[in-house]
């Protein structure tokens, strides 16, 4: 689940907030320097597939991504390039036009992305087809879940509600980051059990809450990038489920050594 917060709060022209949902045996690192740089980037990296569900660079260039929930095809390309490769520019805009221009979705499974950084928001849809299709997103609040941004679910409007009462109010940047963590904190099931059908595999309603749940799988851990209106973006990670985790400062991994782990403890 990702919400991004663009243009709306005062002194921080974008904010991003996300839970990484994933088998609890699938190994991963909550944050790390994925890129030396420049520019530096840092993410979390799935030690599996080696890359990261989202990044951000020094510039504020955030990207983060969703999966399609069906069968993986392990013969394509990993997903986890992809938030890499767009945060090896210095601004969103430039990243999305350089990088879609040469992307063929089909080399990978299916996925939704949102790219942005201080200045602008755009949905990145490689769901299918040779070609990606961009949006540019005006200013507002978006959450993407496990399907396409135009394509409600119980899941997202309920977390979409909960956005709302931050985005639509005076809240300064740190009141809303620290609403947000609420949000990511929450357990409350948006939808009941979905029995399997035509299609489908049977889902536990925990599935459509905020923060997961289930026996084999769940939030694994949960980050909130502050990009204000200068500077390296303000990071806080928690590395592992934030109802039960506290969201720490890494901030200061921006001048740290590259292969130093953050203090996560």
């Amino acid at each position: 689940m990702l919400i991004a917060l663009s243009r709306t709060v005062p002194g921080v022209p974008l904010l991003v907030a996300a839970n990484r949902d994933e088998l609890y045996q699938r190994p991963a690192d909550p944050i790390t320097v994925l890129r030396g740089g420049p520019p530096r980037v840092l993410g979390g990296r799935d030690e599996l597939g080696g890359g990261t569900w989202l990044a951000v660079n020094e510039h504020g260039v955030v990207a983060g991504l969703t999966n399609q929930p069906a069968a993986r095809d392990p013969a394509k390309r990993s997903r986890g390039e992809l938030p890499l490769a767009f945060t090896g520019y210095p601004d969103a805009k430039t990243a999305v036009t350089e990088v879609c221009a040469r992307l063929d979705p089909s080399a990978y499974n299916p996925c939704w992305m949102l790219v942005g950084d201080r200045h602008a928001l755009f949905s990145v849809d490689l769901s299918g087809g040779h070609q990606a299709r961009v949006e540019e997103l005006p200013p507002g609040s978006y959450v993407l879940e496990n399907e396409p941004l135009r394509q409600p679910s119980a899941k997202q409007q309920r977390v979409a509600g909960l956005v709302s009462a931050l985005a639509g109010g005076a809240l300064d940047g740190r009141a809303v980051e620290a609403g947000l963590a609420g949000v990511l904190r929450d357990h409350q099931p948006a939808a009941g059990p979905q029995p399997a059908g035509s299609g489908r595999v049977a889902r536990p309603a925990e599935l459509s809450a905020a923060c997961v749940h289930t026996e084999h799988y769940g939030t694994r851990s949960a980050m909130i990038v502050s990009v204000g209106l200068a500077g390296p973006p303000r990071v806080s990670v928690a590395a592992g489920p934030p109802c039960v985790t506290p969201l720490l400062d890494v901030t200061g991994m921006w001048a740290s050594p590259a292969g130093q782990p953050a203090d996560l403890r």
